[in-house]
């Protein structure tokens, strides 16, 4: 009796993920279709830091379907990042009736702050980084060598710098689970600062040109926002207690 029951939740649990899932894909690929016919004006937009830099004021598409497939995957990308909330918020309905009360109340603002900060890493990387990295990479030219990149790979370069400062803006909501799961002491974290500063400029050295001034404009908010972290963790005692309350 009890294996059918288990069978009977299994399967119910299932039902709901593939039912999510599809909601999420449904919605995904409606806002493709929406945001394809100005995919071009999306990737011209995005495109602005580089074309300033560009002698020619132009890059090149080397294969023949790469105008296609180029706008195919931006209207995608743009139609994940304008259907994040919706996203989060249809993941969070199929966890939320197996949190405790404390779990609830400690999902829901995690995953706001997880995504105004992805969001804001990315408008930072854009609005600061792009510009310094191109001009950067114009300086290095040589006579007679006219750059002119090709837009996927552009394309390729600019998502890979969203996502490594979209991820390394979420250190805060990190360092507070860490500390609020009790995985990690704050003391150790606190103990541990310096090897989190060596380890975030490695991790700006390898997603950054070899510039300082660009390595330094990850590494630096990467150390900031832990330090952020740090003083948004909740103490064990207090976290101690909170449990406690819930459980009562």
């Amino acid at each position: 009796m009890s294996n059918d029951l288990v069978k009977d939740g299994l399967l119910s649990h299932l039902i709901d993920l593939r039912s999510c899932l599809l909601r999420c894909i449904f919605a995904v690929l409606a806002l493709m279709v929406v945001l394809f016919p100005i995919a071009g004006y999306i990737y011209t937009t995005l495109s602005a830091p580089l074309l300033t830099a560009l002698p020619s004021q132009e890059m090149v598409a080397i294969g023949v379907l790469t105008p296609f497939t180029v706008r195919i995957v931006t209207a995608a990308l743009a139609a994940i990042l304008v259907a994040l909330p919706y996203l989060w918020y249809e993941i969070w309905k199929f966890v939320a009736p197996g949190l405790y009360i404390h779990e609830k109340k400690l999902v829901l603002p995690l995953i706001v702050s997880s995504t105004l900060l992805f969001y804001i890493g990315m408008a930072f990387a854009y609005l600061m980084v792009f510009k310094v990295v191109f001009n950067f990479i114009a300086s290095m030219g040589f006579d007679g060598v006219v750059w002119m990149p090709d837009i996927e790979n552009f394309f390729s370069f600019a998502i890979t710098l969203f996502i490594a400062f979209g991820v390394a803006f979420e250190t805060p909501v990190v360092v507070y689970l860490l500390v609020r799961t009790g995985l990690v002491e704050i003391d150790t974290l606190r103990r541990g600062r310096r090897y989190f500063i060596v380890g975030a400029f490695v991790v700006a050295a390898i997603f950054t040109p070899p510039d300082i001034i660009s390595q330094l404009l990850l590494a630096i908010p990467c150390w900031l926002l832990f330090e952020l972290g740090l003083l948004l963790a909740p103490k064990k005692k207090s976290d101690t207690t909170q449990k406690k309350s819930d459980s009562t």
